[in-house]
C-alpha cells in the first residue's frame, strides 16, 4: 500500500506519531532553520542587493547577478503576447471566478450604531502595498498569482502597489542550462497590470521585500506560500511588515465512507501529492473503503507524469483507520488540515461537525483541484495544523479595520463620570481630566 495504515483509537494517538509531530512543528521550524533565516535577514539588512545575489547564487543559479533581479517590462509584455488563446481564456475565466467570489465576500463599512452618547462604527481600508510570494525553482504556479493578486485588488490595492517575487528554475549543476521565470507567470502578471516582478525567492527574497534594496521596492505586507525558510522569514519580519500566516507544503485530508467513489478519492489524493513536498491523509472507519482507495492509488499512479514526486509525497502520508465517525471528527479537528475533502453521504452534516480546516470540499464530485484553479476562494491556505487559528487568503487579508467614534452632540454627565472613575482607578488622572473638561463644553 502506498498509504501506510495507522489504527487510531482517539486524537490523542496522533501525538505519539513522529509524522504528526513533524507536521505541527513545521509551522515554526527547527532552531537551525530559524537561525539560518535570521542570518539571511541580517545580511540583507546590512548589504541589500549584494546579500540577495549571494544567496540566489548559492541556492538557485551560480551565475545570478543584480541585473537579473528585476524582470523587464518588455519581457512581460512579450510573454502576454505569446500566450496561446485557449490558455489566455482559461486564465481569464479563473480571474473572473476569483474576482466574483472575492467581491461577494468583501466586507463593507458598518453603519454607526448609537452606544451611550456616541455613534460608533467600523470602516475598512486596504494596506498600502503588498508583496506576493510565487513559488518557483521546481515548478511554476501562475494560478498562485491569481489567487493572491485578485483578492488584493478587490480589497483596493492598486496593481502598481503589488510586487511579485518568483525565482527562476534551480540549476542542479553549474553546467546546466540557465532558465528563466515562467512566461505564463509573467503573462498573468501583465494581464493583471502588475509590473513589479522580481526573479528572487527564498528567505532573501522575503527580506528584500520587507526591507527594500536598491533593486526591490519595500512593501507593507507579504503574503503567499513557500518552503519553511520563506515562511520563517515572514514570521521573523512580522511587525516590520504584515503577514498572512504559515502557508507551507500542501496537505489534504479526505474523509471517506462506503458511499464515496474510490477512483475519485484516489485522484484527489494523487493530485495533491503532486506538490511534493506535501502530505495526504485518508480518514475512514472501514477496512474495505480504505483498501479500495489504496488499490485505486496503485492503479492510477502508472499514468502520472510526476510519479516519482507523488510516491515520495505518499510515503510521508497516512491512512487513518478509526472505529467510528465520532473518532473521525475528533481526529479531523486535531489534524486541522489545509484541504478537507468530505467524500461522505451527507457532507453538509459533516461540515457542521468539523471546526478546523483551511478549505472544505463537499462530496467527491467537488475536486480539490477546482479550488486550486478556478472555484473562487483562494488556494493559499494555512498548513501545519494552523487552521486551528488561521484562515486562508481573501480580500479580508488585505483590509485593516478601524473603529469610528462620533460624539457630535457631546457627552452626558454619566458617561463622563464613568470614564473618569475608570481612569482614576488606573491612576491616569490626565485621562480623567480630559473627560471632565467635556462637562464645560
Amino acid at each position: 500500500m502506498y498509504l501506510q495504515v495507522f489504527e487510531i483509537g482517539s486524537a490523542n494517538d496522533l501525538v505519539a506519531l513522529d509524522w504528526f509531530t513533524e507536521m505541527r512543528q513545521s509551522a515554526w521550524g527547527s532552531s537551525e532553520a530559524a537561525e539560518t533565516v535570521a542570518q539571511i535577514i541580517k545580511e540583507v539588512t546590512a548589504e541589500g542587493n549584494r546579500a540577495v545575489v549571494r544567496y540566489m547564487q548559492k541556492w538557485t543559479d551560480p551565475e545570478f547577478d543584480s541585473n537579473k533581479i528585476r524582470v523587464p517590462s518588455e519581457l512581460m509584455v512579450q510573454s502576454l503576447r505569446e500566450l496561446s488563446t485557449p490558455l489566455r481564456d482559461a486564465i481569464k475565466s479563473s480571474i473572473n471566478h476569483v474576482q466574483s467570489y472575492q467581491q461577494h465576500i468583501r466586507p463593507a463599512d458598518i453603519d454607526p450604531v448609537l452606544v451611550g452618547d456616541a455613534k460608533v462604527g467600523l470602516r475598512y481600508t486596504p494596506v498600502p502595498s503588498v508583496g506576493l510570494l510565487i513559488p518557483g525553482g521546481k515548478a511554476a504556479y501562475p494560478s498562485t498569482v491569481i489567487m493572491l493578486a485578485v483578492p488584493a485588488m478587490v480589497a483596493g490595492i492598486k496593481p502598481d502597489q503589488i510586487s511579485v517575487i518568483t525565482p527562476p528554475p534551480t540549476r542542479a549543476k553549474p553546467n546546466d542550462e540557465p532558465g528563466d521565470v515562467s512566461k505564463v507567470v509573467l503573462a498573468v502578471c501583465a494581464l493583471l497590470g502588475i509590473s513589479r516582478v522580481y526573479r528572487i525567492g527564498g528567505a532573501q527574497g522575503v527580506a528584500a521585500l520587507a526591507l527594500g534594496t536598491k533593486s526591490v521596492d519595500r512593501v507593507d505586507m507579504i503574503v503567499g506560500p513557500g518552503n519553511v525558510y520563506t515562511q520563517l522569514a515572514k514570521q521573523q519580519l512580522a511587525g516590520r511588515v504584515g503577514i498572512d500566516g504559515f502557508y507551507g507544503p500542501s496537505e489534504i485530508l479526505t474523509i471517506a465512507d462506503n458511499t464515496s467513489n474510490p477512483a475519485l478519492v484516489a485522484m484527489d489524493l494523487i493530485a495533491q501529492a503532486e506538490h511534493d513536498p506535501g502530505r495526504c491523509f485518508l480518514l475512514a472507519w472501514s477496512h474495505k473503503v480504505m483498501g479500495q482507495i489504496n488499490q485505486q492509488i496503485k492503479k492510477q499512479l502508472e499514468g502520472r507524469n510526476r510519479r516519482v514526486a507523488i510516491v515520495a509525497s505518499l510515503r510521508k502520508s497516512a491512512a487513518l483507520l478509526v472505529r467510528s465517525e465520532e473518532v473521525a471528527v475528533e481526529v479531523a479537528n486535531c489534524l486541522a488540515a489545509e484541504h478537507v475533502s468530505l467524500a461522505v453521504s451527507n457532507p453538509n452534516a459533516w461540515l457542521k461537525r468539523i471546526s478546523h480546516g483551511g478549505q472544505f470540499f463537499l462530496g467527491d464530485r467537488s475536486p480539490v483541484a477546482a479550488g486550486d484553479y478556478i472555484a473562487g476562494p483562494s488556494h493559499c491556505l494555512p498548513t501545519g495544523t494552523t487552521s486551528r487559528f488561521a484562515s486562508g487568503v481573501s480580500a479580508h487579508t488585505f483590509l485593516k479595520r478601524s473603529g469610528t467614534i462620533d460624539y457630535t452632540k457631546g457627552l452626558s454627565r454619566s458617561v463622563i463620570e464613568s470614564a473618569s472613575k475608570l481612569a482614576m482607578a488606573e491612576g491616569l488622572d490626565g485621562h480623567a481630566a480630559s473627560m471632565m473638561a467635556r462637562l464645560k463644553t
